[in-house]
């Protein structure tokens, strides 16, 4: 059954008898409520969206957690036959030199067994071309333009760590290499990595013994596998995880989303709080009606409680309409984008902005601006206390 606190309290909330300045004020605050939760719904479904990407892209292409050469079989397969791991294979990787008439460019060359690369590299299908003994290379879009060479062209690969003596003295290995293919990720590994097939690689950087790359379902989950697959004494052969080479930038991507929200979330603090102002108004307005209550018998509590259920109830529809407002933003944004010809995109090719809206942060969002405002009218509320029944209805 509903309490009657909660019957008068939604009652106050839809009266069209009350003073205009008073329902002005209060639709404004509802106002507020809505298009800071809108928003904050937005912002966030946008930097989820980004930070999904860059893990897609970014930690597609680098090992999540790297085992050293030295590794015993009984600990490379206690991790791999964990639940949270998504494949693993040998690889070696090097720093190496490109060399081309007009250019010399760096890069982090990558030795890799190329029957399963597609299963390690869902963005690329470029590996199949990679065959042992071909030294052929797999080089990214933004590299391939700098060097300016395409698919079939040939280049010099050096590897400065290895050399070997000749009559014109002490020179780096190196060897003409083929272009098979060219990736694009869109993100930095275009610039800075090389792929080829392992056995090449370890000819060419006398790596004899590769290392083995893992691969994660969930690369932000590399802690826990770990935790859960290796002891304090094996912990010693893991060589590197993803956080080595991409820790920075992913902390930096979640310090200006949490940056971001704080802001936000103060404005829908600064919306929750002007409940107050309007709620003020609604009690002072009422003064007469919790008179009237008082000599039918509410107690004190059962009247905070009416005014209490009255904020809540504008509360609720502001965040309600926020919160399908923000959904609706998120769902149409692209393709408003696109109709009002905004040039914001996340790349020069023109791809949409990325967005992901993930349910429970949705129910944070709307658990949080109820609770705002709930703090936000036990003080308004309980000004009705100081009404006395005595002063308010002898006129009456």
């Amino acid at each position: 059954m509903i309490p009657i606190s909660a019957r008068i309290g939604f009652r106050y909330s839809h009266t069209k008898n009350s003073n205009s300045f008073v329902a002005f004020i209060n639709f404004f605050s509802v106002l507020g409520l809505s298009l800071g939760i809108l928003a904050l719904i937005v912002v966030l479904s946008v930097m989820n969206g980004l930070e999904q990407q860059l893990k897609d892209r970014v930690l597609g292409v680098v090992p999540h957690i790297v085992l050293a050469a030295t590794t015993p079989q009984t600990t490379l397969d206690k991790i791999t036959q964990h639940k949270g791991v998504r494949a693993s294979s040998p690889f070696v990787t090097t720093q190496a030199l490109i060399q081309t008439p007009g250019e010399l460019k760096g890069v982090v060359l990558q030795g890799i067994v190329t029957n399963d690369g597609n299963s390690h590299f869902s963005l690329l299908t470029q590996l199949n071309s990679l065959q042992p003994g071909k030294y052929n290379i797999v080089l990214g879009l933004a590299l391939a333009r700098k060097l300016n060479v395409e698919v079939g062209d040939s280049i010099r690969l050096l590897i400065p760590t290895v050399s070997r003596f000749t009559p014109l003295g002490q020179v780096p290995v190196q060897r003409r290499v083929t272009v098979s293919g060219v990736f694009s990720l869109q993100s930095s590994a275009d610039t800075d990595m090389a792929f080829m097939a392992l056995a090449d690689v370890q000819r060419l950087s006398k790596q004899r013994i590769p290392e083995t790359r893992i691969f994660l379902h969930d690369a932000f989950a590399f802690n826990q596998v770990l935790t859960d697959s290796l002891s304090d004494s094996e912990m010693d052969f893991v060589s590197s995880t993803w956080r080595t080479q991409q820790g920075p930038l992913f902390d930096a991507v979640k310090m200006e989303k949490n940056m971001m929200a704080l802001m936000l979330l103060l404005v829908i603090a600064v919306a929750a709080f002007n409940v107050i102002s309007a709620l003020v108004m609604v009690v002072t307005e009422k003064q007469s009606d919790i008179a009237i209550l008082q000599t039918q018998g509410f107690t004190q509590s059962q009247i905070v409680q009416v005014f209490v259920f009255n904020g809540m109830f504008n509360s609720l529809k502001g965040t309600l309409f926020g919160t399908f407002l923000g959904m609706t933003a998120v769902y149409c944004l692209n393709p408003l984008l696109v109709f009002f010809q905004v040039p914001i995109a996340l790349a020069v090719t023109g791809d949409p902005i990325p967005v992901l809206i993930k349910p429970l942060q949705i129910l944070g969002i709307v658990s949080l601006a109820m609770l705002l405002c709930l703090i936000a009218t036990i003080p308004s509320a309980l000004k009705a206390l100081k009404v006395t029944p005595a002063t308010h209805l002898k006129y009456d």
